[in-house]
């Protein structure tokens, strides 16, 4: 029979400080924004339909004990440059994201089996190393976008090329497929613009992560990330299964970023990937995730609270101080905010953890002496 757990108030607050703070900010801001309630659903469910995927692509390396894939953004990288092959061959539409989708693959498979293999080799600095390894690769994607499309690797179409010959332009103009996914299947209930395609291809990685869970190579991860030298008495290849996990995030981040994209209608070049990590970590850790915890639920609220502060806080910004960038500056600080806050709660409960597990050490061989 099992005991029920009485419920511990501090450990509530602990585990849900960040989702109750954001909370509160909306629910001040949002009379000050003084936004109709309409406007405001329209967007939320706008960014909804763009970002959901992209975040959810973090989930498979938290299952792994891999930390925030802070690394997700070579994924991103990876679907900006197929883009800029569409873009250049002139393939819009439903058939130009497909086409940038499968052209991401290749290239998000080899960044993540490269940042993989870097991450086994510092377990447990995984976020520090994917930070890292953002600026590295980001140097590595500026000189190739910047120097080598066009004069080794074939740019055709004058209006992606920069006027001297070679190079992508600062912006990549993805009007002819502005919103392609959205308004394919687009219904209107009470002037709210729902973008069906999108949730259904969200609902499709839903459903896909609930059954990867559940097969040989999710158990797997789990172990994996429950405790790495168990899993690894247990016959799994711990540095196989993790690299897989960083492999299957990367791929599908590179996917989210097109999405992503498509949504906007264009993009700049040399740091459209920039802040992406960023705020997909800092929304989903908004929802209620941590380090080692997360869930689809977690992605879902965590874009909801994320996305209305960062809609109702310049409005607010403008109504208490006549400044707009009063609120852009709140939002951005509480983005790095946020993530400061959960690693630092995270240490502190990792260190709880081992105290107390010292603790019972202690007290569990005292008993032992005291009966021999």
């Amino acid at each position: 029979m099992k005991m029920k757990k009485n419920f511990n108030g501090f450990d509530f607050l602990q585990n849900n400080l960040v989702p109750l703070m954001f909370i509160i900010i909306c629910v001040i801001c949002y009379p000050l924004a003084d936004l109709s309630p309409s406007y405001l659903i329209n967007e939320i469910v706008n960014r909804m339909g763009r970002n959901i995927f992209l975040i959810l692509s973090l989930l498979i390396p938290i299952m792994a004990g891999m930390g925030l894939n802070f690394g997700m953004t070579l994924g991103a990288m990876a679907g900006q440059i197929a883009l800029i092959f569409v873009t250049d061959w002139q393939i819009w539409g439903i058939p130009g994201v497909v086409l940038a989708m499968l052209l991401s693959i290749p290239l998000s498979v080899l960044l993540g089996l490269m940042c993989g293999k870097l991450m086994n080799m510092a377990k447990g600095r995984e976020m520090i190393l994917g930070y890292m390894m953002n600026y590295f690769v980001t140097g590595l994607y500026q000189g190739v976008v910047l120097f080598m499309m066009g004069s080794i690797i074939p740019i055709i179409h004058a209006s992606v090329r920069l006027p001297r010959g070679f190079g992508v332009r600062t912006t990549v103009n993805l009007t002819p497929m502005r919103q392609c996914l959205d308004n394919l299947l687009a219904p209107r209930p009470y002037g709210v613009k729902i973008p069906v395609l999108n949730f259904i291809i969200i609902g499709l990685l839903c459903l896909f992560i609930i059954w990867f869970r559940r097969t040989k190579l999710g158990q797997d991860m789990r172990a994996v990330g429950q405790d790495m030298e168990v899993a690894r008495a247990a016959g799994i290849n711990v540095d196989r299964t993790r690299i897989i996990s960083i492999i299957i995030s990367t791929v599908l981040a590179g996917f989210g970023q097109i999405i992503y994209l498509q949504n906007i209608g264009n993009f700049p070049t040399y740091t459209a990937h920039s802040q992406t990590g960023m705020f997909c970590i800092a929304a989903l850790l908004v929802g209620g995730a941590s380090v080692e915890r997360a869930s689809i639920g977690n992605v879902f609220l965590g874009v909801i609270l994320f996305h209305t502060m960062f809609i109702v806080a310049p409005r607010a910004g403008i109504a208490i101080t006549g400044d707009a960038m009063i609120g852009e500056y709140f939002r951005v600080f509480v983005s790095y905010g946020v993530i400061t806050l959960a690693l630092i709660m995270y240490e502190i409960k990792k260190r709880r953890a081992r105290s107390q597990g010292g603790a019972l050490l202690a007290q569990a061989q005292k008993e032992g002496g005291v009966r021999a």
